[in-house]
């Protein structure tokens, strides 16, 4: 079984109150662990694979905690197409 291993250095939130920030870093950090731990995904990621930069274009937030995490899961599923090899 392969496994995945994902860094990342800095998240940088400007402008959202501290529950916007804590529920978005929580909604991305879930959704991510789940996007990834898809086995299609995992087979496809089997090899090094470096990714600097994903460009993931408009994503519009709700306001309030509900839409912090609802912008973290769409990131997260974002940046799981993003990553396909």
């Amino acid at each position: 079984m392969s496994r995945i291993v994902l860094s990342i250095d800095r998240l940088v939130l400007r402008g959202l109150e501290a529950g916007e920030r804590k529920a978005l870093a929580e909604g991305l950090q879930a959704e991510l662990s789940r996007v990834l731990a898809d086995p299609a995904t995992r087979a496809e990621w089997a090899r090094p694979h470096r990714t600097p930069v994903l460009r993931l274009g408009r994503m519009p937030m709700e306001p309030g905690p509900a839409g912090g995490r609802k912008l973290g899961g769409g990131l997260a599923r974002a940046i799981g197409k993003g990553l396909k090899p």
